[in-house]
């Protein structure tokens, strides 16, 4: 199944606290994968060396694009 995959980093406390908000490490990004939990996996390994962020404040985003096998 075809999923879309993004990555965005939650700001601090302190971050919040001064207003800011999520940043948008990585677009968008078409995945094949089985289930949503492997095309998180998989988005996340082919971008892995471009990713240049606290990874404990990253938030994986998966949703399926069009409809689910019948």
């Amino acid at each position: 199944m075809l999923y879309e995959v993004a990555l965005i980093q939650q700001p601090t406390q302190k971050e919040i606290e001064e207003g800011k908000v999520e940043i948008l490490v990585m677009a968008p990004t078409a995945v094949i994968a089985k289930d949503e939990q492997s095309a998180g996996v998989a988005a996340v390994m082919q971008k892995k060396d471009e990713i240049k962020c606290d990874i404990a404040r990253i938030q994986v985003l998966v949703r399926p694009f069009g409809l689910p096998n019948r």
